[in-house]
């Protein structure tokens, strides 16, 4: 075998290498990215079936219910033109109340509930998450700086 044909098959071995790890990176990428829908989004259908999500709104005044003797709430996220009932099993942040801006990770099931694994709330009373404020169909609140 000549110099010039090893050369050539070194460098197709590492361009094939390359292109492999590049394919498998991006198939693990796109595995991991957390899609952010509206409840509009997701009442239309936009939301993945079987995969995790981020869904964000506010919370709807009188529709948090705790089970008795458990970390189980229920509460209803809305964008103010639909809505979409959450399901979530552990602690909520401390910033979590009603009329809240909230975004939840988690999953729609067959019955239209979203099972949260994660409910993050704002972080004081003059911000909201740009994803939640850009899907509000009321204006969202100015930031003050201090």
């Amino acid at each position: 075998m000549t110099p010039r044909r090893k050369r050539m098959l070194a460098v197709l071995a590492v361009v094939s290498g390359v292109g492999a790890a590049a394919i498998l990176a991006s198939f693990a990428f796109e595995e991991n990215l957390l899609y952010f829908y509206s409840p509009t989004q997701v009442h239309a259908g936009e939301a993945p079936d079987g995969r995790t999500f981020r869904v964000g709104g506010l919370v709807t005044s009188g529709s948090v219910q705790r089970a008795e003797g458990s970390l189980e709430v229920r509460f209803v996220v809305t964008d103010n033109l639909e809505s979409v009932p959450v399901r979530y099993t552990g602690l909520l942040p401390d910033l979590f109340r009603e009329g809240q801006g909230i975004i939840a990770h988690g999953r729609l099931t067959e019955s239209g509930d979203f099972i949260a694994d994660e409910v993050l709330a704002k972080h004081d009373e003059n911000y909201m998450p740009p994803e939640v404020a850009a899907t509000l169909h009321t204006p969202a609140p100015a930031r003050t700086t201090q």
